[in-house]
């Protein structure tokens, strides 16, 4: 008994308070979206919405069950999630169901199982697990390689379904990674990187010659590289102490040789990797592309939903847009469009400003810990929040690429809602025993 009081008296009631509102606005949200008046009862199984109840409460299942764990076991079966989270995604491209163009589901009637959605935690827990090793160092190469070794796999299996979203969303253990001790240097080059992939793929799309005709632009930003990088040879020589040169030289050289080379391979990955929905739909978030009603149809309806929104929204059940369905998914990937045609800009922000405060609440419960293991954990489940979030909200508004990201907590489905309900009651239980000190 005492140990059940211990567990109800240490749990961070706040995040739990704001986990029950952002299930029930979600679900709320999801009858609207989804709405039929043939079926209006909020609880039929055969819709969409009543489904979802039967997700939020297998997700309090799930959840009260994480509480009854030890801690303990919780971080020594790491290694044993991650394995089988990995071969979940190795079986789904042998006998998954194929939804929209990937083989990411296993199918089960009307359900369906999403096995990349349990990879996140998975991830998290086996990096938690690495790093928080005593003879471990992030400044070792041998670190750095294992690390990301361990983001990698599940991350290229999911590649092959191919879920490029996803896959994005594992970018976000570059920044716990950050919080660890990865130098800042690993940032400051994927922003390069960044830049010089828009610059790369505008110049190649705009760059003419005197005759009108098209010529390879991404060539014209190599060349202006490999000069900047001779004038900055010659500034070094010039300005630079000697002792100081061969590094700079060196440092110039690798930066100018590496930009290079992610130009010219960037350029093999945009041509011959990616599928052609997948190179309109970036070339319309560039502005060098219009296609209002194929590739451009679903941000453009999720726009003109929003903007009709307005300042409070036209009601519950009220906005016309999204209750004729004149937006594609929107009660998955585009649900942030009901919200925004229902509830208005008001509305709209009072839900960012809830996911605001969960990830505030999660990095104030990772950097209270004595364990290691709990503040990467935690570290992780912020992340990975703060990515999705992001990324789903700048893609219904036009500022993102439309790569099939769920709002989490909101978006219809059952391994959406089961893995972030997951990922946050392992750490509430962990941060249960925060004063208990474990490696």
């Amino acid at each position: 008994m005492a140990r059940g009081q211990n567990i109800v008296k240490n749990l961070d009631w706040i995040s739990i308070t704001i986990f029950l509102a952002l299930a029930i606005m979600g679900w709320f949200n999801i009858y609207s979206a989804s709405y039929n008046p043939e079926h209006p009862s909020m609880f039929d199984s055969t819709q969409e919405y009543g489904k979802q109840f039967i997700w939020i409460a297998t997700s309090g299942v799930l959840a009260l069950v994480i509480l009854l764990l030890d801690g303990d076991f919780i971080k020594r079966s790491a290694p044993a999630v991650f394995g089988v989270t990995t071969l979940l995604l190795v079986l789904v491209l042998i006998f998954g169901k194929e939804v929209n163009g990937a083989k990411a589901w296993f199918g089960f009637g009307s359900f369906g199982i999403q096995p990349s959605e349990f990879a996140k935690l998975g991830t998290a827990l086996m990096l938690a697990h690495y790093l928080s090793q005593i003879n471990i160092k992030i400044e070792q190469t041998s670190t750095k390689v294992k690390a990301t070794a361990i983001i990698a796999i599940p991350a290229l299996l999911i590649l092959m379904q191919p879920d490029t979203g996803t896959v994005l969303v594992f970018a976000a253990f570059i920044l716990v990674l950050y919080r660890e001790g990865l130098s800042g240097n690993i940032l400051l080059l994927g922003l390069l990187a960044m830049i010089l992939a828009v610059f790369s793929l505008l110049l190649k799309a705009t760059s003419v010659d005197f005759f009108g005709n098209p010529i390879g632009g991404q060539y014209i930003l190599m060349i202006f590289i490999v000069v900047l990088s001779v004038l900055a040879f010659f500034g070094i020589q010039r300005f630079i102490l000697p002792r100081y040169r061969k590094r700079n030289h060196i440092l110039l050289v690798g930066t100018a040789l590496g930009s290079l080379l992610f130009i010219g391979t960037l350029d093999q990955v945009f041509e011959n990797v990616l599928e052609p929905h997948q190179k309109i739909r970036i070339n319309i978030l560039l502005g060098l592309a219009e296609d209002p009603q194929g590739a451009g149809y679903n941000v453009k309806q999720s726009k003109t939903a929003i903007g009709s929104g307005g300042f409070s929204g036209k009601g519950y059940l009220d906005g016309t847009l999204t209750k004729y369905k004149y937006v594609p998914m929107q009660s998955t990937d585009f649900i942030f469009c009901t919200i925004g045609e229902e509830w208005g800009f008001v509305g709209s922000s009072v839900v960012i400003l809830i996911f605001l405060a969960l990830m505030l609440r999660i990095v104030f419960i990772a950097e209270r810990q004595r364990s290691v293991f709990t503040r990467i954990y935690g570290y992780s489940v912020a992340c990975i929040l703060f990515l999705h979030v992001l990324i789903n909200v700048g893609m219904t508004i036009g500022l993102a690429p439309v790569i099939g990201i769920p709002l989490p907590f909101f978006s219809y489905g059952g391994s959406s809602l089961w893995g972030f309900t997951l990922l946050l009651f392992i750490l509430l239980k962990l941060d249960t025993e925060r004063l208990v000190v474990l490696r």
